[in-house]
């Protein structure tokens, strides 16, 4: 009877045995199984493609330690064809008319420039936009009265053109832009009466 009971509890112990090692098994196999399809999902999955645009090229920028931004003036100029000489007129241009505003209302004045050049109503460059008159008078303030040739281009006017240049725009196509509490009142009932008001940023009102 004694042996019969000692019998039972080693079977006992030899089937508890036996069941730890399948179930540790199984585990082992499910965990290996979940690993294999886990690398296998991650190796089918196509690659993002990493594209990079004209413009998000031209407009690439670095962070100083400072966390002040540098562009690669040159690059940006070489693949936006921009001459050295036009890169310097649009940011005379810029200085004289909005050296007061922030970032944005540079790029503002900036891209109204480039819109003429894109435009068919206006020279096709900026120099030839900037310098253009009509019925003999200068299109810009600056040019008139001199202020063009006196500014000193600081470097946010010279960040702002280059961002407009790499293709950073707020302008809603604007073509023309207007201090109102600069211009003669003549002037704003031109720009009141044959224009459309786009947007008013800072000191400046945009039309086209």
């Amino acid at each position: 009877m004694g042996e019969e009971i000692m019998y039972k509890k080693y079977g006992f112990l030899l089937m508890l045995g036996n069941l730890i090692i399948l179930l540790s098994y199984s585990s082992l196999k499910i965990s290996e199984g979940s690993q294999y399809a886990a690398a296998l999902a991650f190796q089918t999955q196509p690659a993002k493609e990493q594209t990079y645009s004209e413009s998000s090229r031209r407009g690439s920028m670095e962070r100083t330690e400072s966390g002040q931004r540098v562009i690669d003036y040159q690059v940006l100029e070489q693949e936006k064809n921009v001459p050295a000489d036009e890169f310097e007129v649009l940011c005379r241009i810029v200085e004289a008319e909005a050296g007061g505003e922030d970032m944005n209302g540079r790029i503002l004045v900036a891209n109204v420039i480039l819109n003429r050049v894109e435009s068919k109503a206006f020279p096709n460059t900026i120099e030839g936009v900037v310098f253009q008159k009509n019925n003999g008078t200068f299109q810009f303030s600056p040019i008139r009265d001199g202020r063009y040739q006196k500014v000193k281009i600081s470097k946010e006017t010279t960040e702002a053109v280059q961002r407009a240049l790499a293709g950073e725009d707020y302008s809603q196509g604007a073509l023309y832009f207007v201090s109102r509490k600069a211009a003669a009142p003549e002037k704003m009932r031109w720009f009141d009466t044959h224009l459309t008001r786009l947007l008013e940023y800072g000191g400046h009102e945009f039309f086209a």
